[in-house]
């Protein structure tokens, strides 16, 4: 479980094809939200398969291949950071979340945020003082904000939507289109859950809400009445 080994794995999973792939659907070119981000081709399933067998590595381990620059190294990182977290005694369980938000700046692409922050950040903070997230929400860091958002999602799943909807409210003016889709995302989950709970958000604020987010909150929705909110007259 050394950072050679689990390095040589990788390397030897690679495409180059695939990396082409992955580096234009995670917008790394110049002036986009990956920009300079490294890709060597490896695909989400194979990367969990080794996260399985080295859920045992190291946080200095995990440390070196969360500070890297290739994307998919990050990724593996994250993974068995989830796994272990799943599995651990309140000790190692803090000091994971601690190991996570001192690792922020590394957590850098949506599908770094979404698939550990509502796993580790989210069940930590479940019966703990949130105010955290409040402070990423208010972040310069585009990743930070998204992972005070998706943090919720935990909370969502457990039917406590007070914070996912403070939260929303928070970002609600935010310029980025990844946000936009975030908060569109949270809020459609709670509708799954409580309909009445998301249209009570989305009535008194929907006309001022960016498009993106309300096409998303709104998704699940009968067609008459997503048209009406929409158009701007629900």
């Amino acid at each position: 479980m050394s950072l050679p080994e689990i390095r040589s794995r990788l390397q030897k999973l690679a495409s180059k094809n695939t990396a082409e792939i992955l580096q234009r659907f995670f917008k790394t070119g110049r002036g986009e939200y990956g920009e300079g981000d490294v890709f060597v081709g490896i695909k989400v399933p194979p990367l969990r398969k080794l996260a399985a067998e080295f859920q045992h590595a190291s946080l200095k381990t995990l440390n070196a291949l969360l500070k890297s620059r290739i994307h998919e190294e990050r990724t593996l990182a994250l993974m068995i950071l989830v796994r272990k977290f799943a599995g651990a005694e309140e000790e190692l369980r803090r000091r994971i979340y601690d190991f996570y938000l001192a690792h922020t700046k590394f957590i850098n692409n949506w599908d770094l945020v979404d698939g550990s922050a509502p796993y580790i950040v989210g069940p930590f903070l479940w019966e703990r003082d949130r105010r955290q997230l409040y402070i990423f929400a208010e972040s310069t860091s585009l990743w930070e904000r998204r992972i005070a958002i998706l943090s919720t999602l935990y909370f969502i799943r457990q039917n406590d939507f007070a914070d996912a909807l403070k939260i929303a409210e928070v970002l609600l003016a935010d310029e980025h289109d990844l946000i936009h889709k975030a908060v569109g995302w949270i809020l459609r989950e709670i509708g799954k859950r409580n309909f009445a709970a998301e249209e009570s958000f989305l009535k008194m604020r929907y006309r001022k809400m960016p498009r993106t987010m309300l096409r998303y909150a709104t998704e699940r929705f009968p067609e008459s009445q997503r048209r009406k909110y929409l158009l701007g007259k629900a």
